[in-house]
């Protein structure tokens, strides 16, 4: 037991010098709760036209099938919340997309804390993962003891609140496992779904991604649908509506991570900049960054129907 504390402590500090903002520690089990509420989730079809999430049903419920023998799951946070953002005249990105590519920048970090892991423990083995594979992020992070899930679905953490990545290191190494939280510090509070102009916030702690706006920015490949026409707000990839309102963000405060800091021509970008985008500047403005993902037509066309 008090190698394992050791290691544990040993895995936070390395943690918390590579820029992570919280690190817990939970036992890699079958994950009980999460598995009715998947299957409910997935059944009332909240997922719309995001059909990965349909696979792998049971690899995401037990680490178990990610990395053989797996022991541990280390749960991690990174601050993404921007110092300055973009004006008022101007269509809206979310906020994890000003900078490069988070998927890049964390994978990089999780690479150096595994090999520091091996030096220091000896022949450790595992699998990082960032929001990339059938990982349940916020069910582990919740049970490593880092927050709780708001009624927005989204993981949120006293004193910081929820404008964060989430990451995991899942490995065959047994160590000390933090508290699970318990505690839902939202209480009575619906500002974040009071505010959803699509209604894709539910009453019990879940979202139907097929109604939210970041799905129809990003993750829908057709035809915006007319009866979302006027409701975006104008969000022209991702939505930040319901963090922006939630209470608890009162509390954030700037990264310091200065790959995720914007373009420099992105905050100066007014509505008809915009409207004007060729895709010579969508290339310079997102060279690295996650909004390539919808691609230049993908960002005209949501640009287009916000008009």
């Amino acid at each position: 037991m008090k190698l394992q504390q050791t290691y544990s402590k040993l895995i936070k500090q390395e943690a918390y010098r590579l820029g992570f903002e919280s690190c817990g520690i939970s036992k890699a089990v079958f994950l009980e709760e999460e598995a009715s509420n998947l299957e409910s989730w997935l059944k009332k079809g909240h997922q719309g036209e995001m059909h990965y999430l349909e696979n792998y049903f049971d690899k995401r419920l037990d680490p178990r099938l990610l990395v053989d023998n797996a022991k541990s799951v280390i749960s991690l946070s990174f601050n993404y919340f921007p110092e300055e953002q973009q004006q008022n005249n101007s269509y809206k990105l979310a906020k994890y997309a000003y900078g490069e590519d988070y998927h890049h920048i964390l994978k990089s970090k999780l690479k150096e804390l595994t090999s520091f892991i091996q030096n220091q423990i000896g022949e450790v083995n595992g699998r990082a993962f960032v929001d990339s594979a059938p990982v349940m992020e916020r069910a582990w992070a919740q049970k490593s003891g880092l927050g709780w899930r708001g009624k927005n679905s989204l993981l949120i953490q006293k004193n910081k609140g929820s404008f964060f990545f989430l990451a995991e290191l899942i490995l065959d190494l047994e160590l000390e496992y933090d508290t699970p939280f318990k505690t839902n510090h939202c209480g009575s509070c619906t500002k974040c779904i009071d505010a959803c102009p699509t209604n894709a916030i539910l009453p019990n702690n879940t979202v139907n991604g097929s109604q939210c706006i970041s799905y129809f920015t990003i993750e829908l490949k057709n035809e915006l649908p007319a009866s979302v026409k006027g409701k975006f707000e104008d969000w022209m990839f991702g939505c930040d509506i319901c963090q922006d309102v939630c209470p608890w963000n009162r509390f954030s405060t700037p990264h310091s991570e200065e790959k995720l800091n914007p373009h420099p021509d992105l905050l100066a970008m007014n509505k008809q900049d915009w409207e004007e985008i060729t895709e010579e500047i969508f290339k310079k403005v997102f060279q690295k960054s996650a909004v390539k993902r919808t691609k230049f037509l993908g960002l005209k066309r949501n640009i287009s129907f916000l008009k």
